[in-house]
């Protein structure tokens, strides 16, 4: 499937659209989108920490310490460090990872510098397509897992049931969401206005519960529990994962609309239910089995199943959308093979779909609901991928802070003593997990990071072996006009990395076709670290000499690489082309392995196995097929 058109509107940079709306629809569609995965934890959090596994037993002082740990790793990991500090790194308007690596970058000049910073990004964007997989399975498994208890024998079904939901929602990405959007704000509003109501019902069965918001409760806990509070923090973790979805997707609605959804609505309604599924094991210790279902009335029991059902869905399909966006940008900035993208709407530049990605994320969420059965054996595979993505981002934020807003030495220093030591607890509980299903989430991670990492350097190296094999074109322009005086009708565009060599597809027409076209335009595409680039400056064009024009192409990554489009923009510039009787001449690269080369030999032959399967540029870049002639080339790593 290739890419297809989108409308001049399509290309407004997301900063610039999110501040035209109301706030209040701002903030009603960051609580649909952004808030859905850490708005759905207290499915299976609190129940979790209380896992028999643990041998921790539901006791008062159990209770209001594990309460306590919740309550203020929400403040501490998400409300300071995201929503107060890391959403200040914004890379015009947008965040994300590669919004932050993409600012950490201009922090140094040193090389080694910024490959490590590029390996962080690479190893960031790796753990995300982790926790993609696991989020909607246990997301739906955890809400569908309510039928248990309004008809035990239901349970045999559970599997089933999420396996047919989840099937559901991968087959709809191809149609497209904008539809199902307009209603995920108001759902998973709803959703929170339960958790509240239901929180507020069950603290006034016991109010005792409030003395939890002192963080006495949660340092006492820790201290005399040893061991097993270090366990206990790797199930506390699923309380706050979701939490760097704040700082990702704030592009779509802005810093000031997700920060007062926070404050507002989701803060509030997580701490009461929270507090109020704790209420419920201070007066009735036997519901330790699912606290959340537990609180509900029987009549009530369906319908929440169903809301909590809906509410899941959501959230999946945010962190769907989610490495959709990610992977579209990690091609953009070449640290991912090219694949095929398709955009499912025409007013919303965010709305894409890449089949590759869709169903690999499908199989291995269908295989992790049929490995693991419950939320609760999932909830062991879960938090390392977000743990060591939290981690990063800290690293990152304090690059930015000191390198690039210049804050005092003591003030970022004082923020790595909070931040890095309560990442690096977390991290080292979520690792106590790794036998028990860590693993699955910590393989995928690893085997995105080798393929990306791969490809990066593959194409690094690409890019010197072109550079070395160049000629530059100025010094024998003349000679070769006079050499090769026939000249045919129309325009050639010939893509080449540097506007002042000969790009290699034009060597190798020249060689074997030996003409040339009235207009030459060498065009060289160039990928900036900014989400966006403003059409007034996406395209330069600068005459050279018998019929020649360097043509130079700004696209930020998040931006739609329509050529046809772009190239359009020429006309400003005097330069009118017809589509027609423009034809694109691509080079295409058939890797050779060389065991003497600089790369092991392994990596050579995952790099050529990728190219060959990586989309051809025509496509990302929808040309139409008609007019693209490819020639083929060999080059050795």
């Amino acid at each position: 499937m290739s890419v297809t058109a989108q409308s001049e509107a399509d290309t407004t940079p997301a900063s610039a659209s999110h501040r035209s709306a109301p706030l209040f629809l701002l903030t009603v569609g960051a609580i649909g989108v952004v808030f859905g995965d850490i708005g759905t934890s207290p499915l299976y959090a609190l129940k979790e920490i209380f896992n028999p596994a643990h041998h921790l037993e539901a006791s008062p002082a159990n209770v209001l310490g594990a309460l306590s740990l919740i309550f203020w790793s929400l403040i501490l990991m998400v409300m300071i460090k995201y929503v107060l500090l890391i959403m200040r790194a914004d890379n015009h308007g947008e965040g994300g990872i590669m919004a932050l690596v993409s600012l950490a970058q201009r922090a140094t000049t040193n090389p080694r510098t910024k490959l490590t910073l590029t390996t962080l990004a690479i190893l960031g964007v790796a753990l995300f397509y982790g926790d993609s997989m696991i989020t909607p399975a246990i997301s739906v498994l955890s809400a569908v897992e309510g039928l248990e208890i309004f008809a035990p024998q239901l349970e045999s079904f559970v599997v089933p049931i999420t396996v047919g939901i989840l099937t559901g929602l991968f087959y709809a990405q191809s149609r497209g969401t904008g539809k199902m959007g307009i209603y995920f704000g108001p759902i998973t509003c709803l959703w929170f206005f339960a958790l509240a109501v239901l929180g507020v019902w069950n603290i006034l069965q016991a109010p005792s519960v409030l003395l939890a918001l002192s963080p006495h409760y949660a340092l006492t806990f820790l201290a005399h529990h040893g061991f097993i509070a270090l366990v206990v923090l790797g199930a506390v973790v699923l309380a706050v994962t979701g939490g760097e979805a704040l700082y990702a997707d704030m592009g779509h609605f802005g810093r000031q609309a997700i920060r007062l959804g926070w404050f507002t609505v989701v803060l509030p309604a997580l701490a009461l239910n929270y507090f109020g599924q704790g209420a419920l094991l201070l007066a009735h210790p036997e519901t330790v089995v699912n606290p959340f279902f537990k609180m509900l009335p029987g009549w009530l029991l369906l319908p929440m199943v169903v809301l909590a059902t809906a509410a899941t869905i959501i959230a999946s399909q945010a962190v769907i959308s989610g490495a959709f966006s990610l992977t579209r940008q990690a091609i953009q900035l070449d640290y991912c093979p090219r694949m095929d993208i398709s955009f499912t709407s025409e007013q919303t530049m965010g709305q894409i779909y890449i089949p590759f990605v869709n169903w690999f994320l499908y199989v291995a969420v269908v295989l992790l609901v049929l490995l693991f059965q419950s939320s609760s054996n999932l909830a062991s595979a879960y938090g390392l991928a977000v743990t060591a993505t939290m981690l990063i981002d800290s690293i990152l934020f304090l690059v930015v802070a000191r390198g690039v807003w210049r804050w005092p030495v003591a003030t970022v220093a004082a923020l790595g003593v909070i931040l890095i030591p309560a990442d690096v607890a977390f991290l080292t509980a979520t690792s106590l997990k790794i036998m028990d299903g860590g693993w699955f989430p910590l393989l995928i991670g690893l085997g995105v990071y080798l393929l990306f990492s791969t490809w990066r350097r593959g194409r690094e190296r690409l890019a010197l072996q072109r550079r070395d094999d160049s000629i530059e074109l100025e010094p024998i322009l003349d000679a070769l006009v006079a050499d090769i005086p026939q000249r045919v009708p129309g325009t050639a565009v010939f893509f080449t990395g540097s506007p002042n060599v000969m790009p290699r597809s034009m060597l190798h027409n020249l060689k074997h076709n030996k003409v040339l076209h009235e207009r030459v335009l060498l065009l060289t595409i160039r990928v900036l670290d900014v989400p966006h680039v403003p059409k007034e400056d996406r395209v330069s064009v600068e005459p050279m000499r018998h019929g020649f024009y360097r043509l130079t192409v700004k696209f930020g990554f998040k931006d739609n690489t329509n050529m046809p489009r772009v190239m359009r923009r020429c006309e400003r510039f005097g330069l009118e082309l017809d589509p027609m009787n423009t034809s694109y001449f691509l080079s295409r690269e058939s890797i050779v392995t060389d065991r003497s080369g600089p790369i092991a030999l392994w990596q050579q032959r995952l790099f050529a196995f990728m190219s060959r399967l990586a989309t051809s540029s025509y496509r990302i870049l929808n040309i139409p097929t008609n007019q693209v002639l490819e020639l083929g080339a060999q080059v050795k790593l």
